[in-house]
């Protein structure tokens, strides 16, 4: 018979933030430094060692799949070539992303790339800075309209910290943007699946754009 998760001191001490909980938490933000999506992997056996249910990280059937998936992905590529077209030329931002210049007409990245930006990015992203980061946050702070606001607001800004190693404070001002999307949606919807898909298609647009050459002209298309 299995023991009800009230009566498993492990699986409590993990959903707390004592001695247990606390380093658990450190060791799941830290698994992304050594390779995504690592830290979303955390997120699923710390969520099966807690006996956590796996709706409270957003991962419960949507209403549409095919609604969800369409609008994630029309989502994704409209907020992409907003950001490029609108909000990062007004930023000041250059028209070409130095991180990632090396995709131009670079097949042989593609596969790598995709893998990192769909299962990386859009699945293993969105479980840590959504499903997990908002899930810690409502047991510690709650769940009222203040706190959900407040806790777009904090994973957004964390979520964009990250990027600046490898993205400098262009990275860190797209993903600021996209975090705020990305974390509203999650807070509306109360599941994963159109952030995901949204993160996916914003991603692959990306390397899209970059693929075939086209940010500069994207870029400068309305501001020269």
């Amino acid at each position: 018979m299995t023991r009800p998760a009230e009566a498993d001191p492990l699986a409590a001490a993990l959903r707390g933030f004592g001695l247990v909980g606390l380093p658990a938490f450190v060791v799941i933000l830290s698994g992304n430094l050594i390779v995504a999506p690592l830290s979303a992997v955390l997120v699923l056996a710390w969520a099966r060692l807690s006996r956590t249910p796996l709706a409270s990280l957003g991962f419960s059937a949507p209403a549409s799949w095919t609604m969800t998936i369409v609008v994630g992905i029309l989502l994704g590529i409209l907020s992409k070539l907003a950001m490029k077209a609108i909000v990062m030329p007004l930023l000041g931002a250059p028209p070409i992303n130095a991180t990632y210049h090396f995709i131009e007409g670079n097949a042989a990245a593609l596969p790598g790339m995709l893998w990192s930006v769909i299962v990386g990015a859009g699945f293993g992203e969105e479980v840590l800075f959504r499903g997990y980061l908002f899930e810690r946050w409502r047991r510690l702070m709650g769940s009222g309209g203040q706190s959900t606001v407040a806790c777009i607001l904090v994973t957004s800004l964390f979520f964009a910290v990250v990027h600046l190693p490898d993205q400098g404070i262009p990275g860190v001002q797209q993903a600021l943007f996209t975090g705020l999307m990305f974390g509203a949606l999650y807070a509306f919807t109360g599941r994963l699946w159109l952030p995901m898909v949204a993160h996916a298609a914003f991603n692959v647009t990306a390397v899209a754009v970059i693929y075939w050459g086209w940010e500069r002209a994207i870029a400068g298309s309305l501001f020269g």
